[in-house]
């Protein structure tokens, strides 16, 4: 069950970069990312914001593999629990967003990552 909910967390998190990557290349869903502040294409600085919140939660996947014992090495326990951390206030941030679509879309989804997160921590 450990290994499912982390090769769950990680599926996900690709998908979350894949859209991170997207919005960086110029694909006009701003009205889905970041409160829904840029409809269309982000402005360059978002768009630099957006690879780097992307290549941010593949890392995280590694880490929460990494914590289940399907990737090496075991990330230090901080770090692991950093990333719950941070997958709680996503959840959170998702779930209370201005935009309507984005906490439809992503509210869901950020929640079941850190469901995931907790349950790899749970062992």
């Amino acid at each position: 069950m450990i290994a499912a909910a982390a090769w769950l967390y990680a599926a996900l998190a690709v998908v979350v970069a894949l859209f991170q990557l997207a919005l960086t290349l110029g694909a006009p869903w701003g009205h889905l990312a970041m409160g829904g502040r840029y409809p269309g294409r982000l402005p360059p600085g978002m768009r630099l914001a957006a690879i780097g919140q992307g290549v941010l939660i593949a890392f995280f996947a590694i880490v929460v593999l990494g914590r289940a014992g399907l990737t090496s090495p075991t990330p230090p326990e901080w770090l692991f629990w950093t990333v719950v951390g941070l997958s709680g206030l996503s959840a959170l941030l998702n779930l209370i967003t201005p935009s309507i679509p984005e906490r439809r879309l992503w509210g869901p989804l950020a929640l079941l990552m850190l469901l995931c997160a907790v349950r790899v921590a749970a062992g």
